[in-house]
């Protein structure tokens, strides 16, 4: 046999391999996947009265976790995300963002501010800086990052960093959606600012995700009762009170 006719028959018969592979793998399904969070505080779980009472069910994160194959690659925002300080405020509160995201915090505040996380996720303290200036953090790790200002205790604000792509925020209804879901195999995970980290265990589960089930149910978010955005400063320390009004220098 001929060089050039060895090739002939070599690309027919790859030719008919890849076509009978085509014809018996379809091409996988993407899925919506959907659910309805509810937040219930642990005391009032047991009442049924309570759980009738219609309340905001916003800003609970839910993602989904690949159990069969690694999680797709996470493009990174052509823009970098932001954390805006103005009216001694972090806009905005929650901020998801991929891991490997660099996150912006401009000062548009006519006075200093500090930015720093000295818990779990990313650590960083920005130090002072002055209004109109800015800095970025990379967040080069999943985990969810604390922040505030160690100058005005009534700043914090809340950056989730995750390494899939399948992920959702609740709206004040508690709806939830999550689009482009392969079918397989995935772990459950919610958080909620107002929740104990071991109660939004009760949450993760495994679940197969399919065309014929893709719907979470309902997911109960147990909510802290004794929740408070009180903190300590950078320092550990209680902040220092402002001055009074009508302080007489000396």
């Amino acid at each position: 046999m001929s060089k050039g006719k060895a090739i002939r028959l070599a690309t027919v018969t790859l030719y008919f391999v890849a076509r009978g592979f085509a014809e018996t793998t379809p091409a996988q399904e993407l899925n919506t996947v959907t659910a309805k969070v509810e937040i219930r505080t642990l005391a009032a779980a047991a009442s049924a009265e309570a759980q009738k009472t219609p309340r905001n069910s916003s800003e609970v994160v839910v993602w989904l976790t690949p159990l069969d194959r690694p999680a797709s690659p996470v493009d990174l925002p052509a823009k970098r995300p932001q954390l805006v300080q103005r009216n001694k405020s972090f806009e905005p509160h929650l901020l998801i963002v991929p891991v490997g995201s660099t996150v912006d915090f401009p000062n548009r505040d006519p006075f200093f501010h500090n930015v720093f996380s000295l818990f779990d996720g990313k650590r960083f303290d920005l130090g002072l800086y002055e209004a109109g200036a800015s800095n970025s953090v990379r967040f080069d790790r999943s985990g969810v990052s604390l922040l505030f200002c160690n100058i005005h205790p009534e700043m914090s604000a809340v950056v989730v960093a995750l390494n899939t792509p399948y992920y959702s925020v609740s709206d004040s209804a508690g709806n939830i959606s999550i689009k482009n879901v392969p079918e397989g195999r995935y772990e459950v995970h919610a958080w909620y600012e107002r929740s104990l980290p071991g109660d939004l265990k009760s949450v993760t589960r495994t679940v197969n995700i399919s065309s014929a089930s893709h719907n979470l149910g309902p997911l109960i978010i147990p909510e802290n009762a004794g929740f408070s955005l009180t903190h300590t400063n950078k320092y550990g320390q209680d902040y220092t009170p402002p001055p009074a009004q009508g302080y007489t220098h000396p």
